[in-house]
């Protein structure tokens, strides 16, 4: 090898060194596991439409949150479907389309979890418990749970497989009160629209419910609710076609600002 090639080579060594330790260079820069991508998707803000399905007592509350959401994230909508919980979660596992499911208790949650439609584990947001439903003119209101067995009066509950059924035969039980309602009603909206309409003389629903019909009922809180307390679980699903702004509205319901609109409408924190 002549002398002016050994220099070429020492030459193109030091040029490939530097080359080298640019590139190292460049690569520190970059945190682990980054790139544009994920730049991109990091600073990404919900937009679209999110479906939610809820159990029917959540309808003021969630609607409220809904416009709320919305306000804050210019270019979203929120759909809801309000129903009882049973009936949302086979419609869930039946392939209805749904970003984020929210159930009146741990039951119709787990059905959805068991078949592998959630993504992540469920969390639970609030809590609710019963009260009587009545109307504030009758003459002879029921004043205890007891006293829903009197004769001529005309009861109301929740079908037995929805949460707000389950919890009132919780409560009859604890009470050692049997009843025979004159009607099983799919969802608590649905039973305490019979009292409204005086269609009946009495219902057991949620005090959410209560609160929320205003001066249309009455409520009468009986001391064997506590023993008939629901937890309300919500969940991202996996099948969300909007999954980001499904994790947004679920942080939107577990935040301050959501749990305090759920206080104001009636909910125990869980």
């Amino acid at each position: 090898m002549t002398i002016r090639s050994v220099r070429r080579t020492r030459r193109m060594l030091r040029v490939t060194g530097t080359g080298a330790v640019a590139l190292v260079a460049l690569g520190a820069c970059s945190p682990p596991g980054s790139d544009s991508s994920a730049s991109a998707s990091s600073s990404s803000k919900p937009s679209g439409e999110v479906t939610v399905f809820a159990a029917a007592s959540l309808k003021e509350s969630f609607t409220a949150l809904g416009r709320k959401f919305e306000k804050d994230h210019p270019g979203t909508k929120v759909a809801f479907s309000f129903g009882g919980s049973d009936t949302l979660a086979a419609s869930i596992t039946a392939g209805a389309p749904a970003d984020v499911f929210a159930a009146a208790g741990p039951r119709p949650m787990e059905i959805v979890t068991e078949r592998g439609e959630t993504a992540g584990a469920p969390a639970a947001f609030v809590r609710n418990r019963l009260e009587i439903a009545t109307l504030p003119d009758a003459p002879d209101k029921p004043a205890s749970l007891k006293d829903l067995t009197r004769s001529g009066l005309k009861v109301v509950l929740c079908d037995r497989t929805v949460p707000c059924g389950a919890a009132a035969q919780k409560a009859l039980a604890a009470g050692g009160v049997e009843l025979t309602p004159v009607s099983y009603e799919k969802d608590v909206k649905s039973a305490l629209n019979k009292v409204v309409l005086k269609e009946a003389d009495a219902a057991l629903v949620y005090r959410t419910d209560v609160k929320a019909a205003g001066d249309k009922v009455q409520g009468v809180d009986f001391p064997e609710s506590a023993r008939a307390v629901n937890d309300y679980p919500i969940a991202l699903l996996k099948n969300a076609r909007n999954a980001e702004a499904a994790k947004a509205f679920i942080a939107l319901v577990r935040s301050p600002e959501g749990q305090r609109v759920l206080a104001e409408a009636g909910f125990l924190k869980p």
